[in-house]
């Protein structure tokens, strides 16, 4: 019933500053501070993402940098103190990186995101080439719809399919985001249905539904 979601393609930066393996850790810092990112992604032979290295990854040079850990802290912290001596992309990235591909929808993207705790995803062809990237900022850009296209988008995509007759007025108004439907239907268990359909719709925040039946007054339901 619903339009095809939006998808990564839609919303990812194609403009995209990486590094090779052999890439220095200064010369990794500078790109970041230079491009005001959080992470690069880490390049090989004609563009095939291998790697990615993140702040995250860099910041264990300074904090080991005059420490002399316990042993404890040696086991628990390896993979920390290994970065920490780490002198190029090689040696500093997260691999395997973890990527998402352009035709992801951005709820894919986002969970994505969401479970392997990072900030920004490359993205990838079938062959691994770069092709941009996606950050947590960009799976926002839904929510600048304006609400004269949500309320379109929830008439044409929900009302027209669940509420078609003319006898059954329902009108749809969107407030900075939250769609209230309200009016008469025939047949109130689809009352549910709506709310769960308008909240798919990409961009909108919340959904309040007055619906009733077709014979009882008009009011909150």
């Amino acid at each position: 019933m619903l339009g095809s979601p939006r998808t990564v393609s839609g919303v990812m930066t194609h403009t995209v500053v990486a590094v090779g393996r052999e890439a220095p850790f200064k010369d990794i810092v500078k790109l970041m501070q230079q491009w005001r990112v959080s992470a690069l992604p880490v390049l090989e032979g004609e563009g095939r993402v291998i790697g990615v290295v993140s702040e995250a990854d860099l910041l264990p040079k300074e904090e080991f940098r005059d420490s002399d850990p316990d042993r404890c802290t040696q086991l628990r912290r390896l993979s920390d103190l290994a970065k920490a001596g780490g002198l190029t992309a090689q040696e500093l990235m997260s691999t395997p990186a973890v990527t998402v591909r352009a035709h992801a929808t951005l709820a894919q993207a986002a969970r994505v995101m969401a479970q392997r705790g990072v900030k920004r995803l490359p993205v990838i062809d079938e062959e691994g080439v770069l092709e941009g990237i996606v950050s947590r900022a960009d799976l926002l850009k839904v929510f600048l719809r304006s609400d004269e296209e949500l309320a379109e988008e929830v008439r044409r995509e929900v009302v027209a399919h669940l509420f078609p007759l003319p006898a059954e007025s329902v009108q749809v108004d969107v407030r900075d985001g939250a769609v209230t439907l309200t009016g008469r239907i025939r047949d109130t268990s689809l009352v549910p249905v709506a709310a769960r359909l308008v909240r798919a719709v990409e961009g909108v925040v919340d959904v309040e539904c007055h619906l009733v039946g077709s014979s009882a007054p008009t009011g909150p339901r």
